[in-house]
Parts: structure tokens; C-alpha cells; sequence
């Protein structure tokens, strides 16, 4: 069932890479933007990278593909804020780029000015093509869409067969954990509060480290707007905070995720919001998914993740 969930939600970001374009914006070349603060996390390159790490920027959002060497941005809390949680925030992308604005960086802000340590994790990629325009015609070529099937113990058929090696993306989201345990003390961390949220495929790399790291004891975890698909809980598996639009195309009507943390008796807290589409990182115009963090926040105070317990 693990393998299920991870097969659909892996067709499901590759479907958004196929679609994303011909819905909206222009890609524009963007320069890499400095990162003074990105610390490197050493777990290696990608194998058979043809091409350097390069940006672009869509809808205003910076984003970033190629990426070969992982890092970890701190956003810490000012002095007197601090409440000791942290939380590592892993930006959406299908696994091919990472939109570095609007689910990084933003959200990491966002936590550090309610006195959340947050880190924002630029986690490897496959590669894609090393020219701009190569790139945009890889992403507007035609795609079928994935079968669909009414037996749900039956995976989607894609337009066609492939794999997605996660390896490195676990390695990395390790080492961004095994950092902030080694850094808990100058950066103010409660190693106990340490959690992880993350959007579309960072949801997926989010869950995906909850279901298979060995060395990873997250506090809590906030997959938003990723795969719903059905799971097989881990024993002591973290409270979740989930979060979707009914508008999401990878909601279709789903709660198996949901389900199964509920059956395994695991804390869980589910928003379905009315409208908001996918990719809205903290809010679009006009969308009543735009109050998502502030529920966030909110469930973290109650469930005493902001306190020393």
C-alpha cells in the first residue's frame, strides 16, 4: 500500500510538470539570487547531471532546477521570540524544480516572525534539460492524461512507465535534520520540537521521510497540498497537519491519507478548503485556503508544539 501511495503521488507531480505551463505564466530567465545564509549539507551530487543548477522565474515566484548540491537556509526567530520549535520546509516542484518563493522562503518567514525556527531545505532534483528553452518545450509538449481507474487497489497507468528513486531526496532531508540536532544549541532549537511541513512534492518528500527514515524523529509533519492516498502509518507515527483545495487536481476526492492516520489512532488534523487550486503556498486573492497558516499556527499552540513540554 506504501508503494501505491507513493507510485500515485508520483504520477500526480509528474502530471502538474507536464500541465503547469500551458495553464499560466511565462517562464523568464532570472540569475541566480545570492544565498549567504544557504549552509551546504555535503550529501553528494546527482548522477549524470548534464547541466549546472539554474533559475527562472514564473508567476514572480523564483525557482530553481538542476540542482546537484543540497543545502539548508536558517530562518531564525529574532532574540526573545524564540519558542524553541523548529520546523524544515521543503518546496514543491514535481521533483524537477523547486519553487523557491512562495513555498521556501516566504513560509520560512513566515514561521520565524511567530518565533519558529525554520529551514528551508534545496533538495537535489532530476535533471532536466540545461537550456531555458529546451526546458519550456519539455514542459508544453503534449501529455496524456493518466488513465483513470474506478478500483482504487489499482494504480492510475501514466502516459508512461517510469520511476522515481527518492534516495537522494531522504538523504538529504536526513542531513538537514541531523544538522539542526547538531546546531540545536546556537540556533535555539528543542531537539524534541523539531517537525517538517512541506508543498506538493515537498509534501511528498515530506511523507516520504515519515514513512521510511530511520534516523528522523520529527515532532510533527504538515504535508500540504500533496498526495491523499492511502499509507501504511509507522508506529508512533507524528501528528499531521494536512491541508488541500477541493479545486487541487491531486485531491479528486481522496481522504485515504487522512483515513489511515486516523485508523492507525495517530493525531491528525484535516482542512479541505473550499477553493485555492494547487501551488498556493501561504494565499492567492480571494481564496478561502488563504487562512491555512494561521490554522497552522493555531493547531501547533494547542497541540503545545510552541512550549516546552
Amino acid at each position: 500500500m506504501q508503494k501505491f501511495f507513493k507510485f500515485l503521488m508520483l504520477v500526480a507531480f509528474q502530471t502538474f510538470a507536464w500541465n503547469s505551463i500551458a495553464q499560466d505564466g511565462t517562464i523568464y530567465p532570472l540569475d541566480a539570487p545570492k544565498e549567504p545564509n544557504a549552509i551546504p549539507l555535503g550529501t553528494g551530487s546527482v548522477k549524470d547531471q548534464p547541466a549546472p543548477e539554474t533559475w527562472f522565474r514564473q508567476w514572480g515566484d523564483p525557482m530553481a532546477r538542476n540542482i546537484s548540491q543540497a543545502t539548508l537556509t536558517p530562518f531564525l526567530p529574532e532574540k526573545g521570540k524564540a519558542t524553541g520549535a523548529a520546523v524544515i520546509v521543503a518546496p514543491g516542484g514535481g521533483f524537477r524544480w523547486l519553487s523557491m518563493g512562495n513555498e521556501g522562503w516566504e513560509v520560512a518567514e513566515a514561521l520565524a516572525k511567530k518565533g519558529i525556527a525554520a529551514f528551508v531545505l534545496k533538495y537535489r532534483l532530476f535533471p532536466t534539460a540545461e537550456s531555458l528553452e529546451d526546458f519550456k518545450a519539455w514542459m508544453n509538449r503534449p501529455r496524456p492524461a493518466p488513465a483513470k481507474t474506478d478500483d482504487p487497489s489499482k494504480p492510475a497507468t501514466p502516459p508512461s512507465p517510469f520511476q522515481m528513486d527518492l534516495s537522494n531526496q531522504l538523504a538529504d532531508a536526513e542531513a538537514a535534520y541531523a544538522m539542526i540536532l547538531k546546531n540545536a544549541q546556537a540556533w535555539g532549537v528543542d531537539t524534541q520540537r523539531i517537525g517538517m511541513i512541506g508543498f506538493s512534492a515537498g509534501a511528498g518528500l515530506t511523507m516520504h521521510a515519515t514513512l521510511n527514515s530511520k534516523t528522523m524523529k520529527l515532532a510533527f509533519i504538515g504535508p500540504i497540498y500533496g498526495g491523499m492516498g492511502p499509507v501504511k502509518v509507522p508506529e508512533n507515527a507524528p501528528p499531521m497537519f494536512n491541508v488541500i483545495a477541493s479545486d487541487d487536481f491531486l485531491f479528486n476526492s481522496q481522504f485515504g491519507i487522512i483515513e489511515s492516520w486516523f485508523k492507525a489512532g495517530r493525531p491528525v488534523e484535516f482542512h479541505l478548503y473550499q477553493n485555492g487550486g494547487h501551488g498556493f503556498g501561504l494565499g492567492n486573492p480571494n481564496r478561502t485556503s488563504n487562512k491555512w497558516f494561521d490554522a497552522f499556527m493555531h493547531w501547533l499552540n494547542v497541540n503545545k508544539f510552541l512550549v516546552s513540554k
